[in-house]
């Protein structure tokens, strides 16, 4: 039988009893182990607290289960990695550099935020925040302007994750002389000489982001993690609605939910849809109908100052673009 020290390893030792806590002190979490020890990962990934994140992943976003599980499965990697370290395996620090593709809205900043953290926990990021730029972040407008406006925001973000969010402006093809190819060439720099204190995350539409990498073979061999980002479905959309509902202290009657999914159901086959980006633009519209409709109507009490009814739906522009085309057919 074998007594678990406090870091969480199970130690074995062939031909003796085991070791208490009070025999012999647990190694410390850096210090080698003999190849013989057997490590109890759950209590090392609950003193890492990946759980945690993980579990604050599950609930800043509905939905996204590959991405999810593919959060884990990294997660699994650094944690082993890790372990493996200890046994006196030794290997190259893996290639963290992440590509993030999917439509607006479908949660890639949020998830780049907790992969941030989880690095941190894992002691693969000394600092473990997120640093998110877009082209004019990183590109200058003249000679000499773009590496030191790049290597600004490489500082900033050192220590943590640098997101590039719609990336693939950053190459112009058909613009030889377009700065945006500086900006470029220092971030491959620093993603091969900086790769212990920095992940880098490009974001942006799939087929775009394809492109991009096609443009520069050495950004795609420093990108070692490609994650897709699906649309969410009306049902996923329906529950995020009643999630920013609440949050905002407010909820729905029953007949505005029915308003609200069938509100939904047309907004998605419209132009510019952007996932939850456009489900909480529909409820700070509600807020704003209900407002007015409340302020008009001279009284309030607290059940309907926080009830959101259908006609504060009926009143969008995806409404009144059916029923035109509904009399327009009739």
């Amino acid at each position: 039988m074998s007594e678990p020290g406090r870091s969480g390893f199970v130690m074995h030792r062939p031909g003796s009893p085991a070791a208490t806590a009070q025999d012999e002190p647990p190694p410390a979490e850096d210090a080698e182990l003999p190849g013989d020890a057997v490590v109890d990962l759950a209590e090392v990934r609950s003193r890492a607290g990946v759980g945690e994140v993980l579990a604050e992943l599950d609930r800043d976003l509905v939905g996204l289960a590959p991405v999810k599980r593919r959060v884990e499965e990294i997660a699994a990697l650094l944690l082993v990695d890790r372990t493996r370290e200890r046994f006196g395996i030794r290997a190259a620090r893996p290639n963290l550099h992440m590509s993030f593709t999917g439509n607006p809205g479908t949660g890639k900043t949020t998830v780049a935020l907790r992969m941030a953290e989880l690095l941190k926990r894992l002691g693969y990021l000394r600092r473990g925040h997120l640093v998110a730029v877009t082209r004019d972040d990183l590109v200058g407008q003249y000679v000499g302007h773009t590496a030191p406006k790049t290597a600004e925001v490489v500082k900033r973000a050192m220590g943590g994750v640098l997101f590039v969010d719609e990336a693939y402006y950053l190459y112009r093809a058909e613009n030889e002389r377009d700065y945006g190819q500086e900006a470029i060439e220092i971030l491959l720099q620093v993603m091969e000489n900086n790769r212990d204190d920095l992940v880098v995350v490009f974001a942006g539409y799939a087929d775009r982001m394809d492109d991009f990498f096609a443009s520069n073979p050495g950004l795609s061999s420093r990108v070692a993690h490609h994650l897709a980002f699906p649309d969410y479905t009306v049902a996923e959309l329906e529950r995020i609605g009643q999630l920013m509902v609440s949050a905002l202290g407010y909820e729905l009657s029953g007949a505005a939910r029915a308003v609200f999914r069938e509100y939904l159901e047309l907004r998605v086959r419209r132009p510019r849809f952007a996932n939850a980006r456009s489900v909480r633009n529909a409820v700070e519209r509600a807020r704003l109908r209900q407002a007015n409709r409340l302020v008009r109507e001279g009284a309030a009490d607290r059940a309907r100052l926080v009830r959101i009814e259908p006609e504060d739906f009926l009143a969008s522009t995806v409404f009144a673009d059916r029923m035109s085309t509904v009399e327009g057919t009739g």
